[in-house]
């Protein structure tokens, strides 16, 4: 103490002197601080339950409640998109929601498979870009599915898709865009278009790269097969 306090440091001038000290303890006895000290330790209490952890360096744009939403609108989504995609494809399709989550616009990117199909769509009238990446391992399943192969032993190629691949991929994303649009209208009348499709996701930004997006991820399964589908939102 005598080093922190440095040279020439006067004792502390608060240290209770002895008729103090007996006049706090026939205080304690008679009962008369007993009721302050509940009081502190009741404000202790309450002030403990009400802290909440919250990351600076990650803050959380969408609420708890919101979230709660969104995930309910997307597995809405996912049933709608299961049931189109099995009867297109004349096969059983499972589509789940996997995971929803909020990261940054970089994070979402980086996650992702590169070459990929990684489609902007617009949601009119809403404003801005939504991202919708479907991941290789179910894609070129179903293709090889459209052409009438059996896909059970497909080569997964890391190359992007030919024109005439995008073409028939089209055909799912259309689906996608339907199975969408019934699932949000029971929030907003919404109109899905794409805008643009591309293979390389680092080519694109549609929001600043630390920028806070809800990302849902969902897994789909078709017979032995099963990828990943992304939806990416502002």
């Amino acid at each position: 103490m005598t080093a922190i306090l440095g040279a020439g440091a006067k004792p502390m001038a608060d240290v209770l002197d002895q008729t103090e000290v007996d006049a706090l303890l026939a205080a304690v006895e008679s009962g008369a601080v007993d009721s302050a000290a509940e009081d502190v330790v009741g404000r202790e209490t309450r002030a403990s339950r009400e802290i909440q952890s919250y990351d600076f360096k990650r803050p959380e744009r969408v609420s708890k409640e919101q979230m709660r939403a969104i995930e309910g609108i997307h597995e809405s989504f996912a049933r709608n998109l299961g049931a189109a995609l099995s009867g297109f494809l004349r096969t059983i399709v499972e589509v789940r929601v996997a995971t929803i989550e909020q990261l940054t616009y970089t994070e979402f990117i980086y996650s992702l498979p590169n070459p990929t199909n990684f489609n902007l769509l617009t949601a009119k009238p809403l404003e801005g870009q939504i991202c919708l990446e479907i991941s290789p391992l179910i894609i070129y399943p179903i293709i090889d599915r459209l052409l009438g192969g059996a896909s059970t032993e497909l080569f997964i190629p890391q190359r992007p898709l030919t024109m005439i691949e995008q073409r028939l991929v089209g055909r799912i994303t259309g689906r996608a865009l339907a199975a969408l649009t019934e699932s949000w209208s029971d929030l907003v009348e919404v109109e899905f278009s794409i805008t643009e499709v591309e293979s390389n996701p680092h080519l694109v930004q549609i929001v600043a790269p630390n920028e806070i997006v809800v990302v849902i991820g969902f897994e789909i399964k078709m017979g032995g097969r099963a990828g990943t589908m992304s939806l990416c939102i502002p």
